[in-house]
């Protein structure tokens, strides 16, 4: 049984009652009359291959309520591309898939690198842009979500409850943060949330002072899920970073562009997993360790636009502040996990905290050595601007790809 406790300035919509999906979904589908929904998953094509996308797939057949699903693929060739189409042909839903590597979206890439305008980064930042411009050249859904495709978990439940708050037509939220409890196989995970966001935010706090973007940031319970929600209004002025920073990079924009009371977050499952990166220790370009940094990275470059300067002094306090206040949560996440009959492994877990202790002077030394970088992706609105009939090649690009090789 979930609490039903408001904490922090952004709403919580709590999982009360168990209600059942069927439930949901009767009412999804009326509001979808009014409001059309849809559906964004990026997708590396490694994913199709794996055992949570082709359960994800079965489930969304089931959907009642959507109106279209736009799949962006990320590194595959003409013959993977083709494999694609058919692995989605069951979908009984309209839907798209956005072949990245194709010579016609690349081709318009091109176009939009010459005017400045191209994603400069490969990712899932990049891979979402893209989906979120389809979304608007299409025209077929007001309500859309967005969730992952390596979740092993997948029930149709979560994107219920993902679209809920912005599909009724009796709210008024512009964008839905999906929250759950990270636990598999008998333990607690969400390393990088547990253990460095939420002490970072702490730390911060204590650091820079009472800010009301960090309290804004501190109201979340997970922060870096990847599973959201939004209005389609939102897409044409929501400027997200390239790197691993999206997920914060998009609330920063959603706290930046909307009232807190135009945002909420939904706990959107019981029991969630998905695929886990390595630590990496010893290499600050991969898994965990590059996550880290560029996660502390976007919040420094949040901070740095409302007027908060840094210098290495300031970061060798944040580091000393935020490892006090982890190894704390290393103790409080143990003591928890014991009590429901999990684990966790407070030396992994300690290990942990004191690369992320480290990684905090790195992303604030790279901070200060690159005050020029720039790793955001331009507004839709801007590309537009810039090149108008942009949505209407992009649409054409992806359309002539499933027409040829469908």
């Amino acid at each position: 049984m979930a609490d039903f406790y408001q904490n922090g300035i952004v709403t919580t919509l709590h999982n009360l009652s168990q209600r059942s999906d069927e439930a949901l979904e009767a009412e999804l589908i009326k509001f979808a009359k009014v409001r059309p929904l849809g559906l964004i998953l990026p997708s590396l094509f490694s994913e199709l291959e794996g055992e949570a996308m082709p359960d994800i797939v079965s489930k969304l057949a089931q959907v009642p309520y959507l109106s279209e699903i736009v799949i962006g693929l990320d590194r595959a060739d003409k013959a993977q591309y083709q494999h694609a189409l058919t692995f989605f042909k069951d979908l009984p839903q309209h839907h798209r898939v956005l072949w990245n590597d194709g010579p016609r979206l690349k081709e318009l890439d091109a176009k939009l690198e010459k005017l400045g305008l191209a994603p400069q980064e490969m990712g899932k930042g990049r891979n979402v842009w893209y989906c979120m411009g389809y979304i608007l050249a299409s025209g077929k859904s007001e309500s859309i979500a967005l969730h992952d495709c390596d979740i092993v978990t997948y029930e149709k439940s979560l994107l219920s409850r993902l679209l809920y708050p912005v599909a009724n037509p009796q709210f008024n939220y512009e964008f839905t943060k999906g929250y759950y409890a990270r636990i598999a196989n008998g333990k607690i995970n969400g390393r990088v949330s547990r253990l460095l966001v939420t002490p970072l935010i702490k730390a911060l706090k204590r650091v820079v002072g009472y800010n009301d973007y960090l309290e804004y940031m501190d109201s979340f319970r997970y922060p870096l899920a990847g599973e959201f929600s939004f209005r389609r209004d939102v897409l044409n002025d929501l400027r997200i970073p390239s790197d691993w920073g999206l997920e914060i990079g998009v609330l920063s924009e959603m706290q930046r562009n909307y009232a807190h009371n135009r945002i909420c977050q939904v706990d959107i499952a019981d029991n969630y997993d998905h695929k886990h990166q390595d630590l990496s220790l010893d290499n600050t370009e991969a898994g965990l360790s590059k996550m880290s940094i560029d996660i502390t990275k976007a919040f420094f470059r949040k901070l740095a636009t409302q007027g908060e300067t840094f210098s290495c002094e300031t970061f060798r306090s944040l580091k000393a502040t935020y490892y006090r206040i982890a190894l704390d949560y290393v103790e409080n996440y143990h003591n928890d996990a014991l009590m429901n009959g999990l684990t966790t492994d407070i030396h992994l877990e300690e290990k942990a905290v004191e690369m992320f202790a480290q990684n905090i002077v790195t992303a604030g030394q790279r901070f200060l050595d690159n005050p020029m970088e720039t790793p955001f992706m331009p507004t839709w609105s801007r590309v537009i601007s810039a090149m108008p009939d942009v949505l209407t090649k992009l649409k054409a690009a992806v359309d002539a790809d499933h027409a040829e090789f469908m």
